[in-house]
């Protein structure tokens, strides 16, 4: 037996059986439908490679997180949702669930997401529009009614608010009888992308950076299945990076938040286990799958080199993939279904731990339970039916897949020095280099879609004329005042000389070094609503004010 033959044995042997045996669902005879027998790798060429790639499971981790990837057990599906009231946001997610989703995914309002109630003067007009609206702990008990907690993974897309929504959501389970060790799921937390590409931020970064680094260390002692943050390339690249600028914002922001919690007292091991990615899946197929690769290799690299990680739990990089928003097209909005289902094999093929595949609808309105059901349905269809989940890493060993992920790391890494040499991200962001890098990408891509460089079916080539005739969902207008009309109830019931001393010891943990999570549970559990736990943070630590780059 040759050194490769005897590895392999090895990672077979001690380290793919007892992980599938975790699984008894994927317990099956993997074969092609004419009889083929699927090996969870292939194995010619290993002589070439094995060195490099290593096996999956196993540091640099290109080749996937888990030695069974899929044939262990699928990904998570999710579906993001949210929309109008808390009472129509749990009958999307219970439908959802019923359709076969394995995981929920929150989408918040625009008032929730930069920490306003409902009923305050600047969230007029904007109540349950782009996400469900949440202020205080009974809209969250809404709207996760009858959904056990200790049986389902839920991500929330928050970021400035996310210790507020993660206290909710943690009262929310002690109602339901659920320990906050039970919870499984994970709030984006991720303040640095929003000054870059999204816009939903609260406070400077200093004391945002604080509430990362407090949710890392309560989390750690109370909830140890919840990943901490989701350091987003998503946003990034919707707002128009390439996908190498993707992979080296991310993770550099992501070196910051490992900096920023060990410079507070953490140890690297202790925390970063619980660090989790999103990214996002464009068109071009090969470039996408080669893009998650590289970032697994990446993130292995400078957790075991840079930050002296101990524990491979820390260097593995698992992440999230949405199907790309930017990608879809109000012309001939069925093309969509086909642009999904690409990027959505793309992120299997790439070995993503969760996906959302999005609704051929969105760049109109709403999605329909229709439209939500088919994008479900294709997961579902890649799953089961497709064939590549048989195989732990179908396509390593492509000598173009191998080139293309070996360029997206080294680029990346290029990109990920450059900013070290400024002071590091945060410093990139506050003189503008990491935005006016985007910007300048997506001027560029939007040059090539007008100067038809870049094809875009339906859009600037192969179009037609139409009349968009697909079901559409609206939000009532009558749900704002609704909502208003409730929150002003639940303000009346409670014991407002309570939460007033509740809001008066914010305020002083705020200003010391005190840790604000077991405070925020309890606030909320005494009716303490969202908008006026923000509203005395922004007291004590104002708000960002983005710079005026010359």
């Amino acid at each position: 037996m040759n050194k490769i033959e005897i590895e392999k044995e090895r990672w077979e042997e001690k380290t793919f059986k007892p992980v599938i045996g975790k699984f008894p669902e994927r317990q099956e005879n993997f074969e092609s439908p004419s009889g083929i027998p699927i090996p969870p790798i292939a194995t010619p060429g290993y002589e070439e490679y094995l060195e490099k790639l290593g096996f999956p499971g196993e540091y640099p981790f290109t080749r996937g997180v888990q030695p069974s990837m899929y044939r262990g057990k699928f990904w998570t599906m999710r579906q993001y949702a949210g929309y109008a009231t808390a009472q129509e946001s749990n009958e999307r997610y219970r439908y959802l669930l019923e359709q076969g989703q394995t995981g929920l995914s929150v989408a918040f309002d625009l008032p929730t997401q930069i920490g306003y109630d409902s009923d305050e003067s600047i969230a007029a007009g904007e109540v349950g529009k782009v996400g469900v609206a949440i202020s205080s702990l009974e809209d969250m008990e809404l709207l996760f009614q009858n959904i056990p907690l200790d049986k389902v993974s839920t991500s929330m897309t928050i970021n400035a608010p996310a210790a507020v929504l993660l206290a909710m959501y943690v009262a929310v389970g002690k109602k339901q009888g659920v320990e906050p060790e039970k919870l499984r799921g994970t709030i984006q937390n991720d303040i640095l992308k929003e000054y870059v590409a999204r816009g939903t931020y609260i406070f400077p970064p200093k004391p945002s950076m604080r509430l990362i680094t407090d949710t890392f260390q309560y989390c750690q002692q109370n909830i140890p299945r919840w990943n901490t943050i989701s350091i987003s390339g998503y946003h990034i690249r919707e707002a128009g990076s390439t996908a190498v600028q993707e992979v080296a914002f991310t993770l550099a922001n992501a070196i910051a938040y490992v900096e920023t919690a060990i410079k507070a007292g953490l140890q690297v091991d202790d925390f970063a286990p619980q660090l989790s990615f999103f990214f996002a899946c464009h068109n071009d197929f090969l470039e996408e799958i080669a893009k998650f690769r590289a970032a697994r290799r990446l993130w292995a690299v400078v957790m075991k080199e840079r930050f002296a990680s101990q524990s491979a739990n820390s260097m593995r990089l698992r992440f999230h993939t949405q199907t790309g928003g930017s990608t879809l097209t109000a012309q001939q909005p069925e093309n969509n279904i086909v642009r999904t289902t690409l990027q959505a094999l793309a992120a299997v093929l790439g070995g993503t731990q969760s996906l959302h595949t999005n609704s051929m609808d969105e760049a109109l309105w709403l999605p329909t339970e229709k439209s939500v059901r088919i994008a479900l349905r294709t997961q579902q269809i890649i799953a089961h039916e497709s064939g590549v989940a048989d195989s732990v890493d179908p396509l390593a060993g492509s000598y173009l897949v191998e080139y293309l992920t070996d360029e997206i790391e080294s680029r990346a890494r290029h990109y990920i020095d450059h900013i070290d040499g400024m002071g590091g991200a945060l410093a990139a962001i506050e003189n503008g280099f990491i935005q006016r890098e985007i910007q300048d990408s997506a001027y560029a891509y939007q040059k090539g879609i007008e100067g038809h460089h870049q094809v875009l079916v339906g859009v600037n080539d192969y179009q037609i004329d139409e009349t968009v005739e697909i079901e559409s969902l609206k939000v009532n207008p009558a749900v704002e005042q609704g909502q208003i009309e409730r929150l002003t109830k639940y303000k009346e019931k409670r014991d407002s000389g309570q939460v007033y001393e509740l809001l008066q010891t914010l305020e002083n943990t705020a200003r010391s070094d005190e840790n604000l999570l077991p405070l925020m549970v309890h606030c909320v559990e005494q009716k303490v609503t969202l908008g006026e736990i923000c509203g005395v943070l922004r007291k004590v630590w104002g708000e960002y004010q983005p710079p005026v780059w010359a």
